[in-house]
């Protein structure tokens, strides 16, 4: 069994970011579930399937492969042979993904694949319910999160660093929206572990935060 850190925390909060930077900093593998998700999301996105369809999604998510590779030390999401890396921070990927992620044959599919890499391997993995669901005996849990505005003010700086121009106010309700949705699902909700360490990134830089969990590990 490897060292296991489950960070979760809603969308936006930084998961990613610091969960690669605690990773590099133990030598362990980094494991990012949310991408696993989309991956699948656009699967259904390419197929044409409806996110509200539980039934449609269960059926056709057996259809599906999602893989994590390394690449020249970097993590790649390889769904049916292809490489769709690219795609998966898009809006829609991401809207797509809260929708179906509720989906019980969803999680299923991609929940023994997570675990199997956390039995073999030292990792850092983040998620909605890594601590509650996944790895509910990790060596140390992390609930990341920060206010509604400083997460859309990430994702709106994100956009406009690509050259988009996208509306603050629509990102915005379009995270609270997600929160509510990821907060409130039947399956696996998003909620903070009880044994978990509540970390708020608002004012704090990817540097402190990272500083403060390394710091948990040694404690």
């Amino acid at each position: 069994m490897g060292f296991q850190i489950a960070i979760d925390g809603p969308s936006g909060a930084g998961k990613s970011t610091i969960a690669k930077l605690v990773a590099k900093e133990r030598g362990a593998i980094y494991v990012d579930t949310g991408a696993m998700y989309r991956a699948l999301a656009i699967f259904f996105i390419d197929n044409g399937i409806d996110g509200d369809d539980k039934n449609l999604v269960a059926n056709k998510v057996k259809s599906a492969n999602v893989e994590l590779k390394y690449i020249d030390g970097v993590q790649k999401v390889i769904l049916n042979g292809e490489d769709v890396t690219a795609r998966l921070r898009k809006e829609e990927v991401g809207n797509m993904a809260s929708k179906t992620s509720s989906v019980p044959e969803v999680r299923k599919a991609l929940l023994e694949l997570q675990r199997d890499m956390a039995k073999k391997n030292d990792v850092v993995m983040d998620g909605r319910d890594i601590g509650t669901m996944v790895l509910p005996n990790a060596d140390l849990k992390i609930f990341l999160t920060a206010s509604s505005d400083v997460r859309a003010k990430r994702r709106y700086d994100e956009l406009v660093e690509k050259g988009e121009t996208p509306d603050f106010d629509s990102i915005k309700a379009d995270i609270e929206e997600r929160d509510y949705r990821d907060s409130h699902r039947e399956i696996a909700p998003l909620k903070k572990a009880d044994d978990a360490i509540e970390i708020d990134s608002s004012n704090m830089s990817i540097e402190e935060v990272v500083d403060e969990i390394v710091k948990a590990i040694k404690e």
